[in-house]
């Protein structure tokens, strides 16, 4: 059934280009979109008229939004630096416009750009960072013809890193996740990915199976059985406010699963074991932030016991990713279309960014470099302004911000206040500055951690509690074992709340 559009959208595309040039080709017959013009920066190529269509200034674009009716500019400058992409979408900005983008040009796969590669823009877009292209020895050292496993494989990290390392031509990828539906669908695309892909691909072997890191006899048969190289640890519970109302349970998964895998790995001697840690872990104010302090304390701890001598357990750590699963940007997207208003817990709240592919690569890279019982700090480049970003959100949606000096807006921004546990800013590293490594987007930091001898005890006596559900004394484990720790002083676990009532 062929769809009907009552009325084409007028669009222009920024960039008289080559890629400018194919896309306005591929959109000759379209029935959605009618080009009426191309605008660019260059006074040489101004009011000549390619492929039948005049190339005017910025500087005509007020005029041309009421004469041409314009809906959407189409930004076909693939191969441009994110500072310059970013000076022109500020001054598309000043404009009623839908924006949308083009891959860069390594993401479009023959060079040919066609209307299918039109995307919506997005704040990775807009991110005041270069990425920097990886290095492939390092993404291949230890994934290329070897058995890999990423725990948590259907999260945003971990699918990420399975994509990744499907790439890089494993012998076999394991995948454990706990969710029944993320297994199945990042197992589908993996293999939707294999059989699409050259003979390399094929060859290689994608094992789905169903495992909570917790299921100490499950997980050791895992590993026993396919005997993997490589173990990148990405399951976690990360939502700061779940974990803080559902608190033995999470550090149960986040400190004592991670033990449980990391024992293991060492116990059935696996090379290399790569633990995917956050911001949130350094001066922790909520449990999820102090909980995964504790398990890369734990690392650390397993590492330099003499017994231990032979793994390389190393930890990577970085901030939020750009659209992964509970992030800020997919929520205020959704809070956009349902026409606000868009929901702010500070006006001041500042937090660090990066693409999800991008922190996949690296973390493939830093556990490459590991020697042992390493701190990797992923550098993040400047902290963004939430409040920034919401703004630039809701002007690429071709939408007005409405407050004080323009109360006839279209989309409000609501301050709601911090939640619990939440941090005004994030921190990448304890202590003294880190040291640079061979990577520039990679550091190197040395952080003092509890020896295992003293260690064990506390960590016996947290399995116990969190088994009772003794929240209060959990809390307690975890202001003695993570320096910096800065608990509330209000539970907000919900089953101790519920005692508390019924005690009542």
């Amino acid at each position: 059934m062929r769809v009907k559009y009552s009325k084409k959208k007028n669009i222009l595309v920024y960039g008289a280009g080559e890629a400018g040039r194919q896309l306005v080709a591929s959109l000759e017959n379209n029935p959605e979109f009618k080009v009426i013009g191309f605008l660019d920066d260059n006074d040489k190529l101004q009011n000549q008229v390619l492929l039948g269509q005049t190339i005017y200034s910025l500087t005509n674009l007020e005029k041309l939004l009421v004469t041409k009716e314009v809906n959407l500019v189409f930004l076909a400058m693939p191969s441009i630096a994110r500072n310059k992409r970013n000076q022109i979408i500020k001054k598309l900005n000043q404009y009623k416009l839908v924006v949308k983008t083009l891959p860069t040009i390594s993401e479009i796969v023959d060079g040919r750009v066609t209307v299918s590669d039109i995307k919506d823009f997005t704040i990775e877009d807009l991110l005041n960072r270069e990425q920097v292209q990886p290095n492939l020895e390092l993404l291949s050292q230890n994934i290329k013809s070897k058995v890999v496993m990423v725990t948590g494989a259907g999260g945003s990290i971990g699918s990420e890193l399975c994509k990744q390392i499907l790439k890089l031509c494993p012998l076999k990828l394991i995948l454990v996740e706990i969710n029944e539906y993320s297994l199945y669908k990042i197992h589908q695309e993996l293999e939707e990915t294999r059989e699409k892909a050259g003979h390399n691909l094929k060859k290689i072997q994608i094992i789905p199976l169903l495992s909570s890191i917790q299921n100490e006899n499950r997980m050791r048969h895992v590993i026993k059985t396919y005997m993997p190289n490589t173990i990148y640890h990405a399951a976690a519970y990360k939502h700061v406010p779940l974990v803080e109302e559902n608190i033995c349970e999470g550090v149960r998964n986040n400190v004592l699963g991670t033990l449980n895998i990391a024992k293991i790995a060492i116990e059935q001697k696996v090379s290399n074991f790569i633990l995917i840690s956050s911001d949130k872990a350094v001066y922790p104010t909520n449990i999820m932030g102090a909980s995964k302090r504790l398990a890369e304390i734990c690392l650390q701890a397993l590492h330099e016991d003499k017994k231990n001598i032979g793994i390389k357990l190393c930890l990577v750590r970085f901030g939020n990713v750009l659209d992964s699963s509970g992030s800020i940007i997919p929520r205020i997207k959704k809070q956009i279309k349902d026409g606000g208003p868009i929901t702010l817990t500070h006006l001041d709240v500042t937090r660090y960014f990066m693409t999800i592919p991008e922190a996949a690569q690296l973390v493939i890279q830093a556990g490459a470099m590991s020697k042992g019982a390493d701190v990797f700090l992923l550098e993040m480049g400047e902290p963004v302004k939430i409040l920034d970003v919401m703004k630039k959100i809701i002007f690429l949606s071709g939408l007005s911000l409405q407050d004080k000096d323009n109360p006839d807006g279209d989309i409000e921004i609501k301050i709601i206040g911090l939640r619990p546990g939440e941090k005004l800013h994030e921190e990448l590293f304890l202590g003294n500055s880190p040291q640079i490594t061979e990577h520039p987007k990679i550091l190197k930091a040395k952080e003092d951690f509890i020896p295992w001898i003293h260690l064990e005890k506390d960590l016996q006596k947290l399995d116990i509690l969190t088994d009772q559900n003794k929240v209060d004394e959990v809390i307690k484990i975890l202001q003695k074992l993570v320096n910096g720790y800065k608990f509330s002083g209000i539970i907000y676990d919900h089953t101790f709340i519920e005692k508390d009532n019924n005690i009542i």
